[in-house]
């Protein structure tokens, strides 16, 4: 049962709570550079999944058998040269780096040779992407977090095997396709509207990366959360609905106190935000009139224009 909950759990990390692109920031240069159509993002997702599962499953048996000290093959090639004892202190993690790169590139180019037999119409669109997997930190990143969960496991039974190594792998490309096509369909839907000039290009799309990581940031605690619900007993549960009900009180006393403060303090920056957004949206105009089209573009109107618009957004901001 614990087995089970802890599949569930890294799975739902690597998708979700701790996404790869939008917690641990890996994987930029992809997210950004294939999300301009979603058909792309999909199939991008799709290659990096595949090659991701690869280098893991590669990564977990070279760690195991052959990197971490102790490891069968490396301490049957030290015996030769050395006693038994002095075998088993043999430690070849220093060599993660290069022996993961070379996982990684040896998966890259099998994938290759596959689409290009088989889908050479994505083949064509991925043109120079394909390759650049190669070099995806995300993949690299996967390969590190299973050594430092294989090797740096104080308790040998707390060690990963290679179920949680393929969960997590699997999964953190999946988490990726999400992030890359909800990229892509925001990008496709920027094309139909009036960004501002200084916001076009590369500046937008980091603004809405931006704003997807705070948004995954909601999925925060999720997995503690599930976790003490799924070991809890009846009677442990039984006990903590009690004591929640005799300081229910006390609680949303320290709730409504909490808030007023919290109100308090985030008013004024709220202003100060508003009073921000309001500058972008004056300096943002092209020079002689609104950046919106169909409108009046003398230096008289345009202000007013942005006058009133800045009137709303502070009236639905402040309430």
């Amino acid at each position: 049962m614990n087995y089970l909950i802890d599949i569930l759990l890294i799975a739902l990390g690597a998708a979700l709570i701790n996404n790869f692109v939008l917690y641990y920031f890996v994987g930029i240069c992809p997210f950004i550079g294939v999300s301009r159509k979603v058909s792309m993002a999909v199939g991008m997702g799709a290659a990096v999944t595949f090659v991701i599962t690869i280098a893991a499953f590669i990564s977990w048996i070279i760690t195991t058998f052959v990197l971490m000290p102790g490891a069968p093959l490396t301490r049957m090639a030290a015996g030769i040269f050395m006693s038994a004892e002095a075998a088993k202190g043999v430690d070849l993690t220093i060599l993660s780096y290069i022996v993961y790169i070379f996982a990684i590139s040896s998966s890259v180019q099998f994938v290759e040779m596959y689409v290009r037999r088989f889908f050479p119409m994505l083949y064509k669109a991925f043109g120079v992407f394909l390759p650049l997997i190669t070099t995806n930190c995300a993949i690299l990143f996967a390969c590190l977090t299973i050594m430092s969960n294989v090797v740096g496991a104080e308790n040998p039974a707390d060690r990963w095997d290679l179920g949680r190594a393929l969960t997590l792998a699997f999964f953190g490309g999946v988490g990726f396709t999400i992030a890359i096509v909800i990229m892509a369909g925001i990008r496709e839907e920027l094309e139909l509207c009036d960004v501002p000039k200084p916001f076009r290009g590369a500046a937008i799309t980091l603004v809405v990366g931006g704003i997807l990581a705070m948004a995954f940031m909601g999925f925060t605690g999720v997995d503690t959360g599930l976790r003490e619900a799924m070991t809890s007993t009846p009677a442990a549960a039984e006990t903590e609905t009690t004591s929640t009900e005799t300081s229910s009180l006390s609680s949303d006393e320290q709730i409504l106190s909490q808030w007023e403060g919290n109100h308090n303090f985030f008013l004024p920056q709220l202003e100060n935000v508003t009073k921000l957004v309001r500058k972008i949206l004056f300096l943002a105009r092209p020079e002689g009139g609104s950046s919106m089209p169909n409108t009046a573009t003398t230096d008289n109107v345009a202000p007013k224009q942005y006058l009133k618009c800045d009137r709303r957004l502070e009236q639905t901001c402040l309430g």
